[in-house]
């Protein structure tokens, strides 16, 4: 016979069992949202929650500007050589350059950089889509995980060793231009600008990694809400806990 109080968590754990895509996308929809609002508040004249937004999630990406989507402005991509225009700034000086959030004749920088608007989306698409598929789409096996990560991982990487190196491999992509002749426009190899390289790079390999994550972990999350959810539907004689007790195994 099972207590008051494992009744009630019995209840809000079915409720959570039924419901656990739903949470699951309202959280990452509040996670992805602030971002885009930053540079509303900021424009609004609200700046004391606007610079809270981009300061919270300084923690989570690096902020450089020139990676950057604004809002409000004439362009949504500025080059390094614009931004360092109005904020005279080294670019080895990451630092002080990802402080640089906007003017209100260029608009307002989104708290995040490109790839992570590109791979956080990716989460959200990947939950939506989900739902569509839930009960047929078997699981990313996990040895191919990796080949959904590598791509992010080593530009990234690249990137990095490029801005603490000033290298600038990935400043010109010089390499990639003698590779293919210059059958593109200059524009689509130097620098981040919507339409290059690299913004295409962050762009593709964002998504990769989120859809990637997203088809290896929630189908298992799917399968292991189906368990709750079918103890616990047998009823009240059925206590969530006794999934965690060790069963002796039958004569």
């Amino acid at each position: 016979m099972m207590s008051s109080y494992e009744f009630r968590v019995n209840q809000f754990v079915l409720a959570f069992a039924r419901y656990w895509l739903l949470v699951l996308n309202l959280a990452v929809a509040l996670l992805v949202t602030p971002p885009w609002l930053a540079p509303v508040f900021m424009r609004l004249g609200w700046e004391f929650p606007g610079r809270a937004i981009y300061f919270v999630y300084s923690f989570l990406c690096h902020q450089l500007p020139q990676r950057s989507y604004f809002l409000f402005g004439p362009q949504a991509m500025y080059s390094l050589a614009e931004i360092q225009a109005v904020w005279p700034v080294p670019a080895s000086n990451w630092l002080a350059l990802r402080q640089f959030i906007g003017t209100p004749e260029m608009g307002y920088k989104v708290a995040w950089s490109d790839r992570m608007v590109s791979m956080y989306g990716a989460f959200l698409l990947g939950g939506l889509l989900f739902a569509l598929v839930r009960h047929r789409l078997q699981p990313l096996r996990l040895r191919w995980y990796p080949l959904w990560v590598a791509p992010i991982f080593f530009d990234g990487m690249s990137h990095t060793i490029n801005d603490f190196t000033g290298w600038g491999f990935r400043d010109t992509n010089a390499w990639l231009a003698a590779l293919t002749g210059n059958v593109f426009p200059a524009a689509f190899y130097a620098g981040d600008a919507i339409g290059s390289f690299n913004w295409w790079l962050r762009l593709l390999t964002g998504l990769i990694f989120g859809l990637g994550t997203v088809w290896l972990a929630y189908p298992y999350l799917e399968r292991g809400f189906d368990t709750i959810r079918a103890h616990l539907e047998r009823g009240p004689q059925a206590p969530i806990a006794s999934l965690l007790r060790p069963h002796s195994p039958t004569t």
